[in-house]
């Protein structure tokens, strides 16, 4: 694993496109994205009301977008990815942070993975005796799961942020495979998570012809993630054709130790599936970056009351009590309960202060003003200034996450009666 090599670069409004230009070719995607075959970009959508560090950035789409072309990636085969899960609506997520209008700009195809369209395969069918190796997932699946059959072949570049995770500590490159290639039933894997997301990349690995993340860290969040926490602008891009590795150097950056600290990590190292040891990991590009620290305190000492009864389900005396309802016809109580709280109650009444708060900084004025920004060959040369509101009124996010529990609960009733993607083994 001496070869792993993680790009890390400072970047700016001014200088972001091309900034992206550099970390992905500064870690050598050209050697493992191939331009003949189909390429996924795997987008990481947290949360679907904008929040600063959770999910994909429009100028991390378009800076991947613009390196590609430029360096002659045929843009009809080039794909923006969506999964959905229960609680998180992608297709408003996709509009409220500004990734569509990037996808459409570009031309390129918009594919969500749970459409009628998309063709879903036995896991079995598609990886063979593998799934006999898998830590854990033929235990939480004993009739089999399955995955979206347009994957095998396609290259996969995931577009996760620099973020801390109340399951997992923190989470980016390995974790952005969770929704795409698990169904609606994937929180049956919560209490084995770590060793899902090892399974994960080992089907990953199977399945794709090259895979390749580029990170984005111009917002970083800290405290009890992915949605929830204390957005913090960081300045900085990382890529790396090694999952594990790049998820390792981000870690360190927030202040963790990915060997000890981040099981998933651990666990996908000690198999050999990528480096997880960052002083085995090369670093090209900015290398005074890659040696800063920001003393995260991380996800679990301000926890939620969300997060804290997720981890009592999951892990403590609950446990017992609630777990196995989620794998009933009464699981809706949690999906339920995940709206209220975190779109009816936090967002509107603690989240909006600090949305509105990183809204004045340059990243924030990008984004307010991104219909209207108008990039040069490197980057945008003007952010605008800060005008009018800069986020949804309370009353408005108030209404929007009653319009998404009613979404969710006309969702739940027609997997009840509906075809949902699970096949079992053969």
């Amino acid at each position: 694993m001496a070869n792993s090599k993680v790009a890390v670069v400072r970047t700016s409004p001014e200088t972001v496109l091309a900034d992206y230009h550099r970390v992905m070719n500064l870690a050598g995607y050209r050697d493992v994205i191939a331009k003949e075959a189909d390429t996924a970009l795997k987008v990481n959508i947290s949360w679907h009301f904008f929040y600063p560090g959770c999910s994909t950035t429009p100028w991390q789409l378009e800076g991947v977008i613009r390196a590609m072309k430029r360096d002659g990636y045929d843009p009809s085969l080039i794909h923006a990815c969506h999964n959905r899960t229960v609680v998180i609506d992608a297709r408003l997520g996709e509009r409220e942070n500004k990734q569509l209008p990037v996808v459409e700009n570009h031309g390129l195809r918009n594919i969500h993975l749970y459409d009628p369209d998309v063709e879903w395969i036995s896991i079995r069918d598609a990886v063979g005796d593998l799934v006999d190796e898998l830590l854990c997932l033929g235990d939480v699946y004993p009739k089999g799961f399955s995955i979206p059959k347009r994957f095998i072949g396609e290259n996969i570049i995931h577009l996760p942020t620099v973020k801390t995770h109340v399951f997992t500590t923190m989470t980016g490159a390995m974790k952005n495979a969770f929704g795409g290639l698990l169904n609606e039933h994937r929180h049956w894997t919560h209490p084995v998570i770590h060793d899902t997301l090892v399974d994960l990349l080992m089907i990953q690995k199977k399945i794709h012809r090259g895979i390749f993340a580029v990170m984005d860290g111009t917002f970083a969040g800290d405290g009890p993630g992915p949605r929830c926490m204390i957005p913090y602008v960081k300045n900085v891009l990382l890529a790396s054709s090694d999952q594990v590795a790049i998820d390792a150097i981000a870690a360190k950056l927030m202040g963790f130790e990915p060997l000890s600290d981040v099981r998933f990590i651990r666990l996908a190292h000690e198999r050999g599936l990528g480096c997880g040891d960052p002083g085995e990991i090369e670093i090209v590009g900015d290398e005074a970056v890659a040696a800063e620290n920001w003393h995260f305190v991380g996800p679990f000492k301000r926890m939620t009351f969300a997060a804290r009864m997720q981890h009592l389900i999951y892990w403590g005396r609950l446990k017992k009590f609630l777990e196995w309802s989620l794998k009933t016809w009464l699981a809706p109580w949690a999906y339920i309960a995940s709206i209220l709280y975190h779109d009816t109650f936090w967002y509107p009444m603690r989240g909006r202060i600090r949305v509105e708060a990183a809204m004045y900084s340059r990243w924030g004025r990008l984004f307010h003003n991104w219909e209207t920004a108008t990039p040069d060959e490197t980057g945008y040369p003007s952010v605008g200034r800060p005008h009018g509101s800069l986020v949804r009124t309370s009353w408005s996010v108030i209404r929007l996450s009653l319009r998404i529990l009613w979404t969710c609960l006309r969702g739940v009733r027609k997997n009840a009666v509906g075809k949902e993607h699970t096949t079992s083994a053969p």
